[in-house]
């Protein structure tokens, strides 16, 4: 069942870009930067924890 399942979302997930590719590409640019953004902010801690605050 978890296999149709992933199937389908993967279906409709390449139906979606291949009709709105536009949106599609907005969506894939928020989640690249904010994958980066977490990144970035997990090495400023880490930068602001070994100078001490």
């Amino acid at each position: 069942m978890k296999k149709i399942l992933g199937w389908v979302l993967l279906f409709l997930i390449v139906f979606w870009i291949g009709t709105n590719p536009g949106p599609a590409a907005e969506v894939a640019r928020g989640i690249g930067q904010g994958v980066a953004d977490i990144f970035r902010n997990i090495g400023t801690f880490f930068v602001e924890l070994f100078n001490g605050g």
